[in-house]
């Protein structure tokens, strides 16, 4: 018993302890009980092009230069337009570190280019340069239309280009499209830039309504993956937790409190329809609800993975989507928690403390070949990387934890924080090229990126406490 009453204490602690479409404003939801918004949408033209890759000399990086995109519009909202698509995309193609780029700043001694015809190649030679991206942006209507291309600059042939057309609000979604194709086309691997980061924030600073205790109001968010676009997705002045994303990265799953105990909610953020897959779920003897909370719908869509004190101790089930063919995995006196699906929907890994310690368990969907992971003096928060080949977790090295990722075919591990602050609820990125986690070395809770090397660690939010962020596909 004092086990569970542990493990039940880390969850309660951590109770306490991405962006929107073109044309579309940052700020909450209306409160209806959930999200309704439109997905994020550039349409892409291809224009014709001599498909080659850019290299560089004696195998290094090529360098890119991404000066200023051209306003041929000259209203305000298209010259901010150009520059915002220019900074982005040049921060979006760092952030993968695929290209050695070349300091905005550096850029003054080169003249800008008047048209796509007018580029000053020499001198960009002059500065290094092995490839620009450059384009042009252009007043539609109401919206915009974003020719962008690539350059080789020694050949000064364009090896990519593209024409974009949307909205007007959002010149960050242009920057991310064209980021995440550059990558594709030069690179070959999926880019991130498009994707979004679902996490629970106390930063509105508001207090849950009907406790007496004075407890901070967690709400969920939305945000580019780069932290940028923050958007409310709960409104409900009370604990919104543990958000999830759905397979197709149209919905949320999170554990709320809004009835008083826990449960489990699924937003479909792009229809505004809340669904409440475990109301129907029967009382004990006394009439006590059962504390349903960690829910991950898996990958294949089909069924969800949850922890619940329906039968007494905290145990891993699985259920159908709409909350049918509820099925127990796990059935002991300890207290097995943060349950998640491997990429392929056959495995799940959980967190237990049935031998002492809480540790990372891995069981087959069919509640069969239970395994013990980790043997750290504790370990939580598993997830898997998008092959399945490895498991991150958090494991306390000291006062505090640290994030770890293991190899599950060598069961080698490595460590990719070091003690700054503590660390906790890692989520690979969908290219597995980055993690995103919660850490405290900034002084609050705050959510951050690392590679998967353990290098170039990147706040993502600044304002509150922010917590258990989770990666769209």
């Amino acid at each position: 018993m004092a086990r569970h009453t542990c493990l039940l204490a880390l969850l309660v602690s951590a109770v306490i302890a991405s962006g929107t479409a073109v044309g579309t404003q940052t700020g909450a939801l209306p409160p209806t009980g959930s999200a309704q918004t439109s997905a994020p949408s550039v349409q892409t033209q291809t224009q014709s092009e001599i498909s080659l890759i850019i290299s560089a000399d004696a195998g290094a990086p090529p360098r890119y230069a991404v000066p200023d995109f051209l306003a041929l519009s000259p209203d305000a909202e298209t010259v901010a337009a150009a520059k915002a698509i220019s900074q982005v995309l040049w921060d979006d193609l760092q952030f993968e570190r695929e290209f050695y780029m070349i300091p905005r700043d550096t850029y003054r001694t080169i003249p800008a280019a008047t048209s796509a015809d007018d580029i000053p190649f020499d001198r960009w030679r002059e500065l290094g340069a092995d490839a620009l991206a450059i384009g042009t942006v252009q007043k539609t209507g109401d919206g915009l239309r974003v020719d962008a291309r690539l350059y080789n600059v020694r050949s000064r042939q364009s090896v990519f280009g593209k024409e974009y057309t949307g909205g007007v609000g959002n010149a960050r979604l242009y920057a991310h499209t064209i980021s995440d194709e550059l990558h594709q086309q030069q690179r070959g691997f999926r880019g991130v830039a498009r994707t979004k980061l679902a996490f629970s924030s106390d930063r509105d600073g508001e207090r849950v309504v009907g406790t007496v205790e004075k407890r901070d109001v967690k709400e969920i968010y939305i945000a580019d993956y780069d932290g940028a676009n923050p958007r409310r997705i709960t409104v409900n002045r009370g604990l919104n937790i543990f958000p999830v994303w759905t397979p197709d990265s149209r919905g949320i799953l999170y554990t709320s409190y809004r009835r008083g105990y826990p449960d489990l909610f699924l937003s479909l953020i792009y229809q505004g329809v809340l669904q409440e897959p475990t109301l129907n779920h029967q009382s004990d003897a006394q009439g006590n609800r059962p504390q349903n909370t960690l829910g991950m719908v898996s990958p294949d869509g089909t069924r969800i993975v949850f922890s619940s004190s329906r039968e007494g101790n905290s145990e891993i089930y699985v259920m159908s989507r709409d909350g049918s063919n509820v099925f127990r995995l796990t059935n002991n006196r300890a207290a097995d928690i943060t349950p998640t699906w491997n990429p392929q929907s056959t495995r799940i890994a959980f967190t237990s403390d049935r031998t002492g310690a809480p540790q990372i368990w891995l069981i087959d969907a069919d509640g069969t070949n239970l395994q013990k992971l980790t043997s750290e003096p504790y370990a939580d928060r598993a997830t898997w990387s998008p092959l399945g080949t490895e498991i991150a977790y958090a494991a306390r090295t000291g006062p505090g934890n640290d994030i770890k990722v293991m190899d599950l075919a060598a069961r080698q591990v490595r460590q990719l924080t070091f003690g700054e602050g503590t660390n906790e609820s890692p989520v690979f990125a969908p290219n597995g090229r980055h993690l995103a986690f919660q850490s405290s070395r900034a002084g609050k809770m705050q959510i951050f990126t690392i590679a998967r090397d353990g290098k170039d660690v990147r706040p993502l939010t600044r304002v509150g406490n922010n917590f258990t962020p989770n990666w769209s596909q």
